[in-house]
């Protein structure tokens, strides 16, 4: 087997007829790939699922939105997680690797945060089991927002109103204010920023005229080019790992042999080159794609996946195709209004420059 990496990220994939007085039923879809297509897939639902050990509550949900939108859990007051996963982008930052503190550069592209509750894992190498414990590592990387692991909780209590808003949204805890409720309730928040109603969903409902004869089409050769094997589920990936270059390694900038993946998480030898594979819900949105954040134009993306993963060389009309069908993946984005933030005291922490 050739050195591997990452699956197609980033990171995105993306009527009732009615007479005056009785909607008509939606026209069923294919019977046959409709119910191929159901046996891989599900639909994303149209709320939230429940978190273990961490109940959503309105107060909580409301904290972790400000927590997530506020730059002061950074060093320097200029970053913060939504810098790097704007809701308003699809969940990413758009650059093929974010600029963190002090104008450093990740070392990977950004993953989408929508629908990543959904995932068996987080991060690339999946060294966050959960939303809840990948929280804190972009706060404290020193690459990233580079904030002190022990200054987060203090930097929060130095703001009179935060105080209060952990003490609602964490109820009878003798000390609501620590990093570890930071990163309960910027999970409970993340969870929220899931994308119902793709036009997909809507096909997997039934609804045949939610894609176009092109997007069957390209559904069809997902499924049987054998893309789905690795891309299916809720989130059509997420749920597994795999190598990048299962049959042909692509080329280096796409595989830096220096990055091993999930490697340097499990220090098992046949992990090197391994990584998450990454949703394609919302993938028309989320480019750069790869975890290198190199490849630009979606057709490329699956082209490459094709030699790299399938060992066929898929046709121009294959890739139109199975691309059409990626767009049908776009859900309703999140609806998110911009939180007022509260206000810092003279006691606050300065930016450091």
């Amino acid at each position: 087997m050739n050195r591997a990496t990452a699956i197609l990220t980033k990171s995105a994939l993306v009527v009732l007829l009615s007479t005056p007085c009785l909607a008509a039923p939606s026209p069923k879809a294919p019977d046959s790939l409709l119910a191929a297509a159901r046996q891989q897939f599900s639909t994303i639902p149209a709320t939230p699922p429940v978190l273990s050990n961490n109940p959503a509550t309105p107060s909580k949900i409301m904290l972790g939105k400000m927590l997530f939108f506020d730059p002061r859990l950074s060093a320097s007051h200029a970053i913060s997680c939504n810098s790097c996963h704007n809701v308003g982008l699809g969940g990413v930052d758009g650059e093929s690797t974010s600029l963190g503190h002090r104008w450093q550069h990740g070392g990977r592209n950004a993953p989408t945060v929508l629908n990543s509750v959904f995932n068996t894992a987080q991060f690339w190498d999946g060294r966050a089991k959960d939303l809840e414990q990948q929280a804190d590592g972009p706060i404290i990387n020193p690459v990233e927002m580079a904030s002190p692991q022990a200054h987060v909780a203090e930097q929060l209590k130095s703001i009179p109103d935060y105080r209060a808003l952990f003490a609602k949204a964490f109820p009878g805890e003798k000390e609501p204010v620590t990093l570890a409720n930071v990163q309960k309730a910027i999970a409970v928040f993340e969870a929220t920023l899931i994308t119902a109603n793709a036009p997909f969903d809507r096909f997997l409902k039934g609804q045949a005229g939610a894609l176009s004869p092109i997007q069957r089409a390209g559904l069809s050769l997902f499924m049987e080019k054998g893309c789905s094997r690795c891309h299916n589920g809720i989130n059509l990936g997420g749920g597994m790992y795999a190598p990048f270059g299962v049959v042909e390694s692509p080329e280096a900038d796409l595989l830096p042999p220096g990055d091993l993946g999930r490697f340097k998480v499990t220090n098992v030898t046949t992990d090197k080159y391994v990584y998450k594979v990454p949703t394609l819900r919302n993938i028309a949105l989320t480019a750069p794609y790869f975890h290198t954040g190199k490849v630009w134009d979606l057709r490329q993306a699956v082209a490459v996946m094709g030699t790299s993963q399938l060992g066929v060389q898929l046709k121009s009309d294959e890739i139109d195709k199975i691309t059409d069908f990626l767009v049908s993946l776009t859900g309703d984005q999140p609806q998110i209004v911009y939180p007022i933030l509260p206000p810092g005291v003279a006691a606050t922490s300065r930016p450091q420059p």
